[in-house]
């Protein structure tokens, strides 16, 4: 299960065997560990007790393209409205994405036309998700970039996506960009001074928005 990090939620699901049921709403980092936080739905779990562990895999497909498509639009943001962008802070969630970052005026419905416009061509380019752990220094001399609030080892897992985008990342992601399917933007604005927030969607998600402003 992987634990909130990174603006990407924890993940739920379930634990169990035979005679008891655990539900897990939600996963945290506490130290070293990681804490899953839910309900016992049946029976007893003690110390030494082996449970088969299954993640909600229709939640995290969602998140997965939802947290592939937020590296893809950061490097579009940084290509269309400058080297200026840096990320400051994210919410990569199922059903949607959310990326703040520093700009120090509005962004014009032009430039967000081709924001996004951009994140899908590499969308359809289908670039592999190459992923490699490397010493921090080297990823970062290789051109990597680091998100905003993460905290970084001697070791660094590094994501790259075709020539577009690489950057430090420990989340979980798409095999290969064509996995999000389709981006759309819903929503650009302030939330301080010389910070924007973009809101979007991938997947099914953008799809059915698509289709919901067709029958408008």
């Amino acid at each position: 299960f992987y634990a909130e990090s990174g603006g990407q939620v924890g993940d739920t699901g379930e634990h169990g065997n035979l005679g008891a049921k655990f539900t897990v709403n939600d996963t945290q980092k506490r130290g070293s560990a990681h804490s899953h936080i839910g309900t016992l739905r049946k029976g007893v779990i003690e110390i030494g007790d082996k449970l088969a562990a299954t993640i909600d895999a229709k939640r995290r497909a969602g998140i997965v393209l939802n947290h592939s498509a937020t590296h893809l639009l950061h490097a579009a943001l940084r290509k269309v409205l400058g080297l200026h962008v840096q990320q400051k802070g994210s919410l990569v969630a199922p059903d949607r994405l959310r990326f703040d970052f520093a700009h120090f005026e509005p962004v014009t419905p032009a430039q967000l036309k081709e924001i996004e416009a951009l994140v899908n061509e590499h969308v359809r380019l289908n670039h592999d998700a190459d992923v490699r752990v490397l010493p921090y220094d080297d990823a970062i001399a290789a051109g990597a970039l680091a998100f905003f609030g993460d905290k970084y080892g001697d070791k660094v897992r590094v994501l790259k996506l075709g020539d577009f985008s690489t950057e430090l990342c420990g989340g979980t992601h798409v095999h290969r960009s064509g996995d999000i399917g389709l981006f759309k933007v819903t929503s650009e604005g302030g939330i301080a001074a010389g910070v924007r927030r973009i809101e979007a969607v991938t997947g099914q998600g953008a799809l059915e928005l698509v289709n919901a402003n067709k029958a408008v």
